[in-house]
C-alpha cells in the first residue's frame, strides 16, 4: 500500500528552520524528520512513497538524489568521478515518487493532485512533521473491520501548561505539570479508499480537514482509530528542540525499529 506523506507546506511557525528548507527536512538526530516518519513506516513493511511536494520541493529532491551517499561511505577518484559505494548493512530500499503539487496548494487538493500516482488502490497519507509509535499494522486492521471510506489516528494532546485546582480559599488540591487533556486530536496517519478521492478537488484552496473530512464524518465514513502511545508533531521551533532532546537522551520513544 502506498503512503502519501503532505510535504508541501511553508511551516511559518517553525520560520527559524523553515526560511532555508521545508519543514520536513528539519532534523532530528542528524536526520530529517522525513525519514524518521519513512522509517517508521518502512518498519512495518510499508516502503512505497509518494511525497507531496510544494515549498523548496528542491530540497527534498536532492536530498533523495543523492540518499544513498548521504547515509553511506564511498569513495570518488576525483579524477575520473568514479565513485565506489561501500554500503552499509541495512540499506533500505525505498520507492519514492516525489510529485510537485504547487506552492500555495492546501492538503486537500495536495492528494487529489497526485492521484494518478495511487493507482486506484486503498492507501495511507500523513503529515510530513509529526512522529509517533503508531503500530501500522493494528491501523490497518482497525479500518478494515471498520469498513468506513476513511479512518484517521487520534491521539491525547498534551497540555503546554500544569493545571492547577484549588478550594475557593486558594488552598491547592492538585498540581498537575503540562496534563494529558481528555480528549483527542487528529494526528494524522490516515487509511483512505480510493473513493474518497471523490471528495477531494486539485483546487488550490482544497484543505483536507475542512470539507473533504468534514463531508465524510456526514456520510458516516470516517473513523478514529485510537493511539495511547507516544505521538509528537515539529509544530515550532521549541517542538524541534524538545525532539532532539528526546532522541539525543535514547529516549525517541517513535523509534519502533530499535
Amino acid at each position: 500500500m502506498k503512503v502519501v506523506i503532505l510535504c508541501g507546506g511553508k511551516g511559518t511557525r517553525l520560520r527559524e528552520e523553515t526560511e532555508y528548507r521545508p519543514k520536513p527536512m528539519v532534523e532530528i538526530g542528524g536526520k530529517p524528520i522525513l525519514w524518521h516518519i519513512m522509517r517508521g513506516y518502512s518498519y512495518y513493511g510499508c516502503d512505497d512513497f509518494v511525497l507531496s511536494l510544494g515549498y523548496k520541493s528542491f530540497c527534498i529532491k536532492e536530498y533523495f538524489l543523492q540518499f544513498k551517499h548521504l547515509h553511506n561511505d564511498f569513495t570518488i577518484q576525483l579524477g575520473t568521478g568514479q565513485i565506489t559505494d561501500h554500503l552499509k548493512e541495512g540499506i533500505m530500499d525505498w520507492k519514492v515518487t516525489m510529485a510537485d503539487t504547487g506552492e500555495e496548494t492546501l492538503k486537500g487538493a495536495r492528494i487529489a493532485r497526485i492521484k494518478h500516482h495511487l493507482d486506484g488502490e486503498p492507501f495511507m497519507v500523513t503529515y510530513g512533521d509529526g512522529v509517533g509509535n503508531i503500530n501500522i499494522e493494528e491501523l490497518l486492521a482497525f479500518h478494515k473491520k471498520a469498513g468506513t471510506i476513511g479512518t484517521f489516528t487520534g491521539v491525547h494532546m498534551p497540555s503546554r501548561f500544569g493545571s492547577v485546582d484549588a478550594d475557593v480559599d486558594g488552598r491547592v488540591l492538585s498540581w498537575k505539570e503540562k496534563p494529558i487533556l481528555a480528549g483527542y486530536i487528529n494526528a494524522g496517519y490516515f487509511v483512505f479508499e480510493p473513493e474518497f478521492l471523490e471528495y477531494l478537488s486539485d483546487d488550490p484552496e482544497c484543505d483536507l480537514e475542512k470539507e473533504p473530512l468534514e463531508k465524510l464524518a456526514a456520510d458516516s465514513q470516517l473513523s478514529m482509530y485510537r493511539h495511547e502511545g507516544f505521538w509528537h508533531c515539529m509544530d515550532t521551533y521549541r517542538d524541534s528542540i524538545e525532539l532532539n532532546v528526546m532522541w539525543n537522551k535514547g529516549q525517541a520513544e517513535w523509534r519502533v525499529w530499535k
